[in-house]
């Protein structure tokens, strides 16, 4: 480089190409630096089609026009825009202070690109083909644009603070050497992160990374099938909404937005377990028309996570777990061919108030969804529907929820208990149909009162004993603490006598579970 002529000069250092000299002059200009041919299969950044010098900048000239540029032409801003451009070597701006505006378009960069600890305004790389982007730490005022490019070895932003939104639409991120796509642990967005139609080819990490908008990965596509994650993102903070949802495709679509009727859609789908654990949503964790292909290790983990809706209209998974253990939700908006069957779903200590189903949801059906939150008898998943029933005014259903509780504990219960609680069942139904109890004491007081009508009744001392009154006498036989003046006066015998003694016993069972009902209906009031 001839002394004197180095980039903060206003004449071209002496040791440029032409084409590097021609990038010089349009930095000044601000103006774009286009060395694409017009033929899109030699311009494609991903194809094959070989580029020569006529279109290969070095990446140590890119750093010196980025760090230490030319001053601008009169009247005009410096910046870096270029289209169709081959940049050859390491593209190393660690730790610099960056201040033009940079945006490449449809350019290929032969080795890595390092930017950690580096600051920008704004930074855009569009349908780029990059091998790795290692920027931990990275800061911007503005936008970090990625959308379209292709990453070989993955994307690193770990504790990066983007100012404004990340784009990521349409990129495909291919794992790096510790199997992760993109490593953005600590990650900052200021406003959206975006990653609609997203390919990812190993990990996505998010762990403790904060959104300040919304995280939208609408029709995206997460491969990790061997491992145990594929989106693993504990301690995650949204400010309004995550997505996990579909992304309409062609002319119309209109990217971040729900496909409209008609639209052709791409599905999100997620090939490796998904881990969301103690994430807050401000808005919403949407998983409508989401796709997952779990292993039998894998899970659908959201352990914890708080958010003001829940929309779990995703397809069943037909393998794996999904976890909700401690979530806490204002609104489920759930379908009934979304939740997997036993075993295969845990919600111990999940918490809703409000059911908002799309499409029919029977009571037998939601039952059976409490009653497979674990693989043993848990009263909370049972008690926590009854309560929000409750409050929505079906008060019908919510006891039909606690019989089913009362049904499935009794099948954990030793062999006296659980036939003391089909008698339960069979007379008062533990209580929760008290009306039964009516028909059952109307029943046995007919049958008895046709009964001892028959029956040899001497009295047990003469003279002393009202009229005989078969009617009553049953009625005396089958009330446990009322005394109505009848059996303290006669005596009978042989099957009259254990036939006494089973209305007796009647009566004790259907008092004992008449009471236990209404105790247990005090409590809940």
């Amino acid at each position: 480089m001839a002394t004197g002529a180095g980039p903060g000069a206003a004449r071209p250092p002496e040791d440029l190409t032409a084409v590097e000299a021609g990038m010089w002059q349009a930095f000044r200009s601000g103006s774009l630096y286009d060395l694409s041919s017009g033929d899109t299969v030699v311009d494609d950044p991903h194809g094959g089609h070989p580029w020569g010098p006529e279109r290969t900048v070095r990446a140590r000239v890119v750093c010196w026009l980025l760090l230490d540029g030319p001053p601008a032409l009169a009247g005009r801003v410096s910046s870096l825009k270029l289209a169709g451009v081959l940049i050859s070597g390491t593209l190393d701006l660690a730790g610099g202070a960056v201040v033009p505006y940079v945006e490449l378009r449809g350019c290929r960069f032969e080795r890595e690109v390092l930017l950690p600890e580096a600051r920008f305004t704004t930074v855009r790389l569009v349908d780029c083909a990059v091998p790795r982007l290692e920027a931990a730490r990275l800061h911007t005022e503005g936008d970090l644009h990625l959308p379209r490019c292709r990453f070989l070895r993955g994307i690193r932003l770990t504790d990066a603070r983007i100012g404004t939104d990340l784009l990521l639409n349409q990129a495909v991120v291919h794992r790096d050497r510790s199997g992760r796509s993109l490593a953005g642990d600590g990650l900052t967005v200021g406003q959206d992160l975006q990653a609609e139609m997203l390919q990812s080819h190993g990990e996505l990490s998010l762990r403790g990374a904060t959104i300040g908008v919304s995280l939208n990965l609408r029709g995206a596509r997460l491969l990790n099938p061997n491992t145990r994650h594929a989106l693993n993102a504990p301690q995650l903070t949204v400010g309004r909404s995550l997505y996990l949802t579909p992304a309409g495709l062609g002319p119309h679509a209109r990217s971040g937005m729900t496909p409209a009727r008609g639209t052709r859609i791409q599905r999100f789908e997620c090939q490796g377990g998904v881990r969301l654990d103690d994430g807050r949503f401000g808005d919403a964790v949407d998983l409508e028309g989401a796709r997952f292909a779990f292993t039998d290790e894998q899970e659908l983990s959201m352990r914890r996570v708080q958010t003001p809706e829940l929309r779990f209209l995703c397809e069943r998974p037909v393998r794996g777990q999904v976890v909700l253990s401690g979530a806490r939700v204002v609104n489920l908006m759930d379908r009934v061919d979304s939740w997997p069957g036993p075993g295969r779903l845990q919600m111990g200590g999940f918490t809703y108030e409000n059911l908002v189903p799309r499409g029919p949801f029977p009571l037998e059906k939601r039952i059976r969804w409490a009653g497979a939150a674990s693989a043993e008898y848990n009263p909370e998943p049972y008690e926590r529907l009854a309560a929000v029933l409750r409050e929505g005014g079906a008060d019908e259903d919510a006891r039909e929820v606690l019989l089913a509780k009362q049904r499935r504990r009794r099948e954990s219960l030793p062999l006296a208990a659980k036939l003391w609680g089909y008698a339960q069942d069979w007379t008062v139904a533990y209580g929760y149909r008290p009306g039964r109890a009516a028909v059952w004491m109307a029943v046995l007081w007919a049958a008895g009162s046709v009964a001892f009508a028959r029956a040899d009744h001497p009295p047990i001392k003469e003279g002393e004993h009202p009229a005989w009154n078969p009617s009553l006498f049953a009625l005396d036989l089958l009330l446990p603490v009322i005394d109505l003046g009848q059996v303290g006066f006669w005596q009978l015998r042989g099957g009259w006598q254990w036939l006494a003694a089973a209305f007796i016993l009647m009566g004790w069972i259907l008092a004992t579970t008449v009471a236990a009902g209404a105790t247990r209906t005090l409590r809940r009031n």
